[in-house]
């Protein structure tokens, strides 16, 4: 991570501090489905993705993508966000630790705020991508 005294320090480079997330259980799946309302069974129930081909129930999408927006506002704080755009290019298995990270690719002003945008990505613990991103935070 860059260290910086204030978010209006950041340059294009600069990293922004990680975010690490305990391994997925089938108790983070089951409280997430209820949160969430997402109650797909390729997420909860094992016999149901076993007969689908998988392994086993997977992370709901959603929920990874829920870390990444996580990963900016502890940093830049839920008032400064301007968009976050995100793909999904992977399956978050049980036991995957998610570990996201972010790296500010430019600054500019827009609408008379100087913003940033931070490219953001959530791999699992052997690096293999699961989101791919961009934030745009407004600085000033």
């Amino acid at each position: 991570m860059t260290r910086h005294a204030t978010l209006g320090d950041f340059q294009p480079g600069d990293t922004i501090p990680d975010l690490q997330v305990p391994a997925i259980t089938r108790r983070t799946l089951a409280i997430y489905a209820g949160a969430s309302g997402d109650h797909h069974p390729l997420h909860i129930d094992s016999d149901y993705a076993r007969e689908a081909g998988l392994g086993d129930v997977f992370a709901h999408g959603m929920l990874s993508a829920a870390y990444l927006g996580r990963l900016v506002t502890n940093w830049a704080g839920a008032g400064r966000l301007r968009t976050l755009k995100m793909r999904f290019t992977g399956i978050t298995h049980l036991r995957d630790a998610p570990h996201c990270t972010g790296r500010v690719s430019e600054r500019f002003e827009q609408n008379g705020e100087t913003h940033l945008r931070v490219e953001i990505a959530c791999a699992n613990q052997d690096g293999e991508q699961k989101i791919v991103g961009e934030a745009v935070v407004a600085i000033a």
